[in-house]
């Protein structure tokens, strides 16, 4: 059996540090002994805090550390000695993130750049020192402050894929197929329904050294928003790509019911998604002959009267190339600045462990 690195959400419990207590001293050497408060404040707890990372792939560093500690604050000393600040705890997620609090459901960060850090959870102040509360009517106080509890927080990472284009479609629509073919993905390939149950990235070398990442998810059956088939756990993947492309297959029962339905269903989990970029495009098109595109291409255009149906053929490589100057085009018009070029994307992770 195929070992599952590929984790894309954790729920974890964060838990910062307290901060120290202030001192209580009073000040006292060889030359003086009846001085006054000196009492130092006490560290800060440390925090727990979220760093990005383009080495990491998926959360599953993450899955078997339910508990992320981080240190206590130390007590502050006389002479005005501050206390040593607890020890941070730093966890470094895959850019693509989004941490949640468990609880409200409330997103607390999105992490999308190298090196893009957030506190996820605050350690607490340090109490202050008597030095402090002197006044000129308690000149000798023999209080301080006692240190401000860490926080104890559940927390929820999950993973966004960050790609340029996302795969839209119905189980067995030859996405993977698809994927494979441009560019040096391995996705799983089998003739029955959710081959692909996890989701997979792929770079698109195209001409001039520019490429682009191609994000394949688990196919969408009618009903999946609702929490039906596998497409639900997977959508949130293609939520930050700027282009989508719907791909119904010629050997469908109903090519525009199945087209209609993927819009339901996408408007139904995040109507802003049917926002994107959209190329509608036909696979498997080997199958027909040039009376039949035309026909599906006629009835397409009454569902979708803003998009030109692009047939193509992933197994007889028919018309590759041109659907990948399609989706260049129009990655380049969603992102008019973005100056796609060799090394403007991360590295893609490496193959999964078998």
């Amino acid at each position: 059996m195929a070992i599952q690195n590929f984790v894309d959400y954790v729920k974890i419990c964060c838990r910062s540090g307290k901060g120290g207590e202030g001192s209580t001293h009073m000040m006292r050497n060889k030359i003086t002994s009846k001085g006054g408060p000196d009492g130092g404040d006490g560290g800060r707890g440390g925090h727990i805090i979220a760093v990005g990372s383009s080495q990491k792939w998926t959360l599953l560093h993450l899955k078997y550390s339910k508990h992320v500690i981080a240190g206590h604050g130390g007590r502050g000393s006389g002479n005005h000695k501050h206390g040593a600040d607890g020890i941070d705890k730093i966890i470094e997620v895959p850019l693509g993130s989004i941490i949640k609090d468990a609880e409200t459901g409330e997103v607390v960060c999105e992490i999308t750049e190298e090196g893009q850090t957030t506190i996820v959870a605050k350690g607490g102040l340090g109490g202050r020192g008597n030095d402090h509360f002197k006044s000129p009517t308690n000149q000798s106080p023999e209080y301080a402050q006692p240190g401000q509890d860490g926080l104890e927080e559940w927390k929820i990472i999950e993973l966004r894929l960050l790609g340029d284009v996302g795969l839209v479609g119905f189980p067995n629509a030859g996405k993977s197929t698809l994927l494979s073919v441009v560019s040096a993905a391995k996705p799983e390939i089998a003739d029955y329904p959710f081959t692909t149950i996890r989701p997979n990235l792929g770079m698109v070398a195209y001409r001039d050294d520019r490429s682009f990442v191609m994000a394949d998810i688990p196919g969408i059956i009618e009903g999946a928003a609702d929490g039906k088939g596998l497409g639900v756990r997977f959508l949130r993947h293609i939520e930050r790509n700027p282009v989508l492309l719907f791909m119904v297959p010629a050997d469908a029962d109903d090519i525009v019911a199945e087209y209609r339905t993927l819009l339901n269903e996408l408007e139904k989990y995040n109507p802003e998604m049917l926002a994107k970029q959209r190329i509608l495009a036909v696979s498997k098109s080997d199958l027909l002959d040039d009376e039949l595109e035309e026909e599906m291409r006629a009835e397409l255009k009454k569902e979708a009267p803003n998009l030109d149906p692009f047939f193509f053929s992933s197994a007889a490589h028919k018309n590759i190339d041109k659907l990948k100057d399609l989706i260049m085009s129009a990655i380049e018009d969603a992102n008019p600045d973005t100056g796609l070029s060799k090394g403007h994307f991360a590295p893609l992770p490496p193959p999964l462990v078998k």
